[in-house]
């Protein structure tokens, strides 16, 4: 049995871990709060856009080859972006979504398709390269409050892909934030853009300007730029809500062995 002395030491070490571990709880609900404005503030102009382009697509009649719309067959190589964070101490959620990536990208071999992969965040990066697998691209510190501008490297590398015939689908791998508790890993398919269907009566008698062709080829991009940025801040907002939670859970464990070695002592 240790000593007494032993039992002091440990005692004073758990309770120093308690207030670290509560600090970083602090610190992560702060920024939770911020990244939540952030996602909530993107998403009204993302619904809009997807709006907007279903009644474009629903009005032109034409070929689609040569654009984001176009449907290929068969699918020969696929270009996939997994969004993790740079850093750890978030429970399960990096496990959770390199889970997810490693079963789609199996998936797809099984299918003899090529997988192209892009990576935002070092967790992802490193795990991808410890198990073998070749990066297209990637980027890294991206900071918690990233700008659109930042994920355009990776947006573009995607579109020009798919347009030059490297990809025929580009998907994307990430945390979904849907409250402080949960965060689902999602893959969600970026290209070929799938416009929504809305019915002919509740669409909107607009006027285009230049022509609904030109603005609709000019809008694809800007979409999905704005689908990767979105799925960035949702992946961001659902880091600290999982990095709160688990110093909160690491807390409320220190304190408990902490109660434990008072009671031995």
């Amino acid at each position: 049995m240790p000593s007494t002395r032993e039992i002091r030491r440990r005692i004073r070490s758990v309770k120093n871990l308690s207030q670290i571990t509560r600090a970083m709880e602090m610190v992560s609900a702060s920024k939770m709060r911020r990244a939540q404005r952030n996602v909530l503030a993107t998403r009204p102009y993302s619904d809009r856009m997807l709006d907007l382009m279903g009644e474009l697509t629903a009005r032109i009649v034409g070929p689609r080859t040569g654009t984001l719309l176009e449907v290929r067959q068969p699918i020969r190589a696929v270009g996939i972006v997994v969004i993790t964070p740079d850093r750890g101490l978030a429970g399960s959620l990096v496990s959770n979504v390199l889970r997810r990536t490693g079963r789609f990208i199996l998936e797809q071999r099984e299918q003899d398709r090529g997988v192209k992969v892009l990576t935002i965040g070092k967790k992802g990066r490193d795990f991808l390269v410890r198990n073998g697998q070749a990066l297209t691209a990637e980027v890294t510190k991206l900071g918690d409050y990233p700008s659109l501008a930042d994920t355009l490297g990776i947006a573009t590398n995607l579109i020009n892909g798919f347009l030059d015939g490297s990809y025929d689908e580009a998907y994307v791998v990430y945390s979904q934030f849907v409250n402080t508790l949960t965060q689902r890993p999602v893959v969600k398919r970026l290209i070929p853009v799938d416009p929504p269907t809305e019915p002919a009566e509740k669409m909107n008698d607009y006027n285009y300007e230049p022509d609904q062709q030109d603005v609709l080829r000019e809008l694809l991009p800007r979409f999905v730029e704005v689908q990767l940025y979105q799925a960035v801040l949702e992946s961001i907002a659902s880091e600290h809500s999982a990095r709160m939670v688990a110093m909160r859970n690491a807390t409320d464990n220190a304190k408990e062995l902490g109660r434990e070695l008072t009671l031995t002592y």
